[in-house]
């Protein structure tokens, strides 16, 4: 059975570096923008630092766990210098209707999607990839733990 995810994990509970704290600032002030603008009803956000060696990726699946609503937004930042297109590890978002889009984890760019709108994996990539990745979340619906 192939390996279903390759990364390796660091959950960043309490931000002690000062870009650490710059990020989850400015995710914060994110989280803040969507609510006025989109009524979404976010809380918070959660994250990790993920880290794939050379040839790791992550399978297919959607960010939203079974019997929970509380992850509504995914986000990643690419923490990657000098990213191009021959180095792989792209985000496959399927946008529905056998579609997909690839996204380049190029340093500094930040990805947010629905997390349970948009299956999606992270292609091998052939050099170590590195991201700030987490979920804006909202208190659970009615019906929902």
């Amino acid at each position: 059975m192939p390996e279903v995810r390759g990364d390796f994990i660091s959950w960043l509970e309490q931000p002690e570096r000062d870009a650490e704290q710059r990020v989850l600032a400015r995710l914060d002030e994110l989280r803040a923008a969507l609510n006025r603008a989109l009524m979404t009803g976010l809380e918070d956000f959660q994250g990790h630092f993920a880290l794939y060696p050379r040839g790791a990726g992550y399978a297919r699946h959607f960010d939203r766990l079974i019997g929970s609503d509380v992850r509504a937004i995914s986000a990643v930042l690419y923490l990657n210098d000098g990213w191009d297109a021959d180095d792989g590890g792209q985000l496959r978002l399927y946008t529905g209707g056998g579609a997909s889009v690839d996204v380049l984890p190029q340093g500094g760019r930040l990805v947010a999607f629905q997390s349970d709108r948009f299956e999606h994996e992270v292609l091998p990539a052939r050099r170590e990839r590195m991201s700030f990745t987490g979920w804006f979340r909202r208190r659970p619906l009615e019906g929902f733990e």
